[in-house]
């Protein structure tokens, strides 16, 4: 988190299905914005990956992902409230040719949405006051995917925003031939377990901080959303209150995959 004046310190140890996770954390006391918990946030969740990574290369199997290969850069990626206002002050802080040239190419990408009838579908999910489910939204996972539009981000195959590239972004590897990602819905996708994904976790944060429902918003709208509620950014919470809260939900989430897994009950200590 931020750093502040007055901080206090953490020791907290998660039981993930592929094994222990042991880290410190300095806590502002302070009141920070949601913002504040994102960079232990995804420090966190890639602990928690790296451990299920290192699992699947002990059964000898490869991960196939690499600098370059950004076939899954076609997909719908869904960010949480904190993310898109993470991402919106990162934009904003760019040197303004860059920073106009990224809000081009959004644009660019949001108009070709349009014309394939997609934009519409993709408004109404990030403003539904509404839960919906991952099955109420796969066909719209799949309406996007069949566009093959690279996301406005990549440049030359490459994400030109990398250290803030989201959580979802972060969790996804495969270890089938990367020849088989030029579709991504093939059947012979082979993608390594997600233990915690952090986007959720962080959506589910918002929404107890706000009374709000839980909400993923779709990257190539996660711009234009934050301006619109660019009030709601104003809002300020103690550090260990969203500290609290975001390990709380970081918990029952692996306790969830662990038991979606077979491995009992979750085991939390901070």
């Amino acid at each position: 988190m931020s750093h502040q004046t007055a901080v206090e310190h953490f020791e907290i140890s998660l039981q993930t299905p592929s094994g222990e996770v042991s880290t410190a954390v300095g806590v502002p006391t302070s009141f920070v914005p949601v913002t504040a918990i994102l960079p232990f946030m995804r420090s966190l969740g890639e602990e928690v990956q790296t451990l299920e990574l290192a699992r699947v290369r002990e059964t000898g199997q490869n991960i196939s992902c690499h600098k370059g290969c950004a076939a899954c850069c076609r997909m719908l990626v869904p960010i949480s409230v904190p993310e898109a206002f993470a991402l919106t002050q990162s934009i904003d802080r760019l040197a303004p040719q860059e920073r106009e040239r990224l809000l081009s190419k959004i644009d660019v990408a949001q108009q070709h949405l349009a014309r394939s009838g997609v934009l519409q579908q993709l408004s109404a999910l990030a403003e539904s006051p509404d839960p919906i489910s991952d099955e109420a939204i796969e066909p719209l996972n799949r309406a996007y995917y069949a566009l093959r539009m690279p996301c406005p981000f990549l440049d030359n195959e490459v994400c030109s925003i990398y250290d803030d590239r989201p959580a979802a972004c972060r969790e996804l590897a495969v270890t089938s031939p990367a020849m088989n990602c030029q579709d991504m819905t093939n059947q012979t996708i082979r993608a390594v377990p997600v233990a915690v994904r952090i986007s959720t976790a962080l959506s589910l944060l918002w929404a107890d901080l706000t009374g709000t429902t839980p909400r993923l918003i779709p990257l190539p709208l996660a711009i234009d959303w934050a301006k619109r509620h660019h009030a709601e950014q104003s809002g300020r919470w103690a550090g260990t209150e969203l500290f609290e809260k975001a390990i709380d939900k970081i918990g029952r989430y692996l306790g969830q995959e662990r038991a979606r897994r077979g491995g009992g009950r979750e085991k939390t200590g901070v």
